[in-house]
């Protein structure tokens, strides 16, 4: 168990969907800043993490949502580093409403990067000492998605300026929006995530044209996201309705 850190949010209306309910893309990105806010309570900034030669990375997200906050509505967010082995790290994440409500949950998985190399590099003990996260071996590899099948759909997606982060690659919220953009408008009217799986196998960059395969089994949806014959992430949408 390590540290834990909460801050409070009011969900603006416009981060919200037509339905006056959070977009899912910016409740992963409230959840991602509570992490770089405790980053940041602890003393390891971007700039601190950048003098190592290093950079975090996401390498996958298993969001679980029970309610999809609304708009002009206090939520708290909550993050755990809960553990950690020589090359990722494990986070936790909660938001609760203000009468205590779970409203969604969600594990990610970190490792930092060689920014020269693009590379995962071992964890120095002056980063992860500060979190008191629990010192693992195993390494954990989550659910496994299946190949897409000759029957998948497909959209075409184009990187743009605004895709970017710090690292010059696509976001890690821009795959799950590439992922639900892929849905019809009445689909997305009606249903909502209830589970979304992410993983991420290899970085995109500014001006790349990806393509989103997307395959339908029962109340589960496939994704796999290309550039060229590469596959660069690939998941999971369990959706409900509304």
């Amino acid at each position: 168990m390590g540290k834990k850190f909460t801050e409070k949010h009011l969900i603006p209306y416009y981060d919200c969907d037509v339905l006056g309910q959070l977009k899912v893309p910016r409740l992963i990105e409230m959840m991602i800043k509570a992490s770089g806010s405790q980053c940041d309570s602890l003393g390891l900034t971007n700039e601190f993490i950048a003098s190592f030669g290093l950079s975090w990375i996401i390498t996958e997200h298993d969001l679980i949502i029970n309610r999809l906050p609304l708009a002009e509505e206090e939520v708290s967010v909550t993050s755990e580093a809960e553990s950690y082995n020589k090359f990722f790290s494990y986070r936790k994440y909660w938001i609760h409403s203000a009468s205590g409500e779970e409203l969604a949950v969600m594990e990610s998985t970190f490792a930092l990067m060689n920014i020269k190399e693009r590379t995962v590099n071992a964890a120095p003990l002056e980063i992860m000492a500060p979190f008191e996260s629990e010192k693992i071996k195993k390494i954990r590899h989550g659910e496994k998605i299946p190949e897409r099948t000759q029957d998948a759909t497909k959209q075409a997606f184009h990187v743009s300026f605004w895709d970017i982060d710090n690292n010059y690659h696509v976001n890690n919220t821009v795959y799950s929006a590439w992922m639900i953009d892929s849905h019809s408008f009445d689909f997305l009217i009606k249903y909502r995530p209830k589970r979304l799986l992410i993983k991420y196998n290899k970085e995109i960059r500014y001006d790349e044209q990806v393509m989103v395969f997307v395959d339908t089994n029962q109340d589960n949806t496939f994704y796999h996201v290309d550039h060229g014959s590469e596959l660069c992430a690939e998941g999971k949408i369990e959706w409900v309705e509304r």
